[in-house]
């Protein structure tokens, strides 16, 4: 600033040129080296010396034979003079960058276990190769991922999340609609698909867990299908299995049924539900606190270059 402030109780604080003033004065012994120093001219710098006596009570430096000396209150007030200007030169430095191939750190990562066999073996890879000191924790979504993303207890969430509102920001990954998963050479089912009469006929396996079942549960509502369920899950973990052994069907997303029958290949099928479900946006979500945040930063740019659909040129978009 260029100009001195007063505190609450109206006494002056020192302006960051007059910080300067002093510790260049106790180097160089010379106001006119001071002057040429701050780019200044000496009658400047003579009128900034007066107000650093003014302010300090003191001389401060004298002149003498060898050049202006420091008096005994010079020399007390030297160190913290040096301290505060380190103290601010390290505020207005910019953030330290984030080196991945050298980082120590770990990541916590909110995401549904299907993004856990979706999407968590590409980043884990990803990390692997080029930052092999960073470890990767993946937790649950739920009502504490908002706290947890503030906190800095959580560094990203991925998924559906359409409750994290004020105080966060968004960008979307890919999108997401709905598939039915069936075993290969199904007895029932053929190469034309799931028809509507197919699906309510079929025996199927509800997934009570991922924050995308209202919709689907809604959608089902709303045109009056009603599923004969014979297995319910919590989640994705055995889906595979099950599915290539039964001729159940499960409705899920597209990305999970799909990696399922990729990785299954030859026992799995994957086709369109025949129910009109309302698709979604896979999205990643993070606190406007760490939004500048270099190690945040560099692992969302990670997850938008594995996962993006388009990678977007657009800012991410902040929830008000």
């Amino acid at each position: 600033m260029d100009i001195d402030e007063d505190n609450e109780d109206g006494t002056a604080l020192l302006s960051i040129k007059l910080l300067r003033l002093f510790d260049l004065l106790y180097n160089t012994n010379s106001v006119t080296r001071a002057a040429e120093a701050m780019g200044q001219s000496q009658p400047t710098v003579s009128n900034w010396l007066g107000r650093l006596r003014n302010q300090l009570g003191d001389e401060l430096f004298v002149r003498t034979a060898g050049g202006m000396q420091a008096t005994p209150r010079a020399e007390e007030l030297i160190v913290p003079v040096r301290e505060a200007l380190a103290a601010l030169r390290r505020i207005a430095a910019p953030a330290e960058a984030f080196v991945p191939a050298s980082a120590i750190r770990r990541f916590r990562i909110c995401m549904t276990d299907a993004s856990h066999i979706t999407l968590l073996p590409r980043l884990l890879a990803r990390v692997r190769a080029v930052a092999p000191g960073v470890r990767l924790e993946a937790a649950r979504i739920d009502d504490q991922t908002g706290q947890a993303l503030q906190s800095g207890q959580a560094d990203l969430a991925i998924g559906l999340v359409p409750w994290l509102e004020s105080g966060f920001y968004q960008q979307a990954l890919y999108p997401q609609d709905w598939v039915c998963l069936v075993k290969a050479r199904h007895p029932r089912i053929g190469a034309k698909g799931v028809a509507l009469r197919d699906y309510r006929a079929e025996a199927h396996i509800g997934i009570v867990g991922g924050t995308g079942v209202q919709l689907l549960e809604a959608a089902l509502a709303r045109h009056q299908v009603e599923r004969r369920i014979l297995l319910e899950l919590p989640g994705f973990l055995g889906l595979a299995a099950i599915v290539s052994t039964t001729d159940l069907v499960a409705t899920v997303p597209r990305h999970i049924g799909e990696t399922l029958a990729g990785s299954n290949a030859g026992t799995l099928t994957v086709y369109d539900c025949p129910v009109p479900v309302p698709a979604f946006t896979v999205k990643q979500h993070w606190h406007a606190r760490y939004h500048q945040d270099p190690a945040n930063r560099w692992l969302r740019g990670l997850c938008e270059e594995l996962f993006a659909a388009k990678p977007s040129k657009a800012r991410p978009r902040r929830a008000i």
